[in-house]
């Protein structure tokens, strides 16, 4: 077993311990990974530069946790979701046009 499953037996033992699976429905995570994405960035909130990367970590632990709990949900692999994305991505963003822009696709 990979590290990623070994992580997701962890996650799904943590909240059935817990019986919180009742909580988990797509909406709830969607709100909790959007909330804990702007805990992330209240990190960055006076500075660029400084902030405490311990917390920072801690935060995007957060982000991720839920956002696999989700995955988990809705029954989605991961690797193939982001693969796609990433297919995605680089088709509207190809290197020739895109490269040190960080204009949107539209505007490329």
């Amino acid at each position: 077993m990979n590290k990623l499953e070994l992580l997701k037996e962890r996650i799904i033992k943590f909240t059935k311990d817990r019986n919180w699976e009742q909580f988990h429905t797509p909406v709830n995570l969607a709100k909790s990974i959007t909330i804990e994405a702007a805990e992330l960035l209240e990190c960055f909130q006076w500075s660029d530069t400084e902030f405490d990367r311990e917390h920072l970590l801690e935060e995007l632990a957060d982000v991720m946790n839920y956002c696999i709990q989700l995955s988990l949900v809705l029954e989605v692999d991961i690797v193939e979701c982001i693969n796609k994305k990433m297919d995605q991505n680089e088709l509207k963003y190809p290197v020739e046009k895109s490269y040190g822009s960080s204009k949107k696709y539209n505007k490329l």
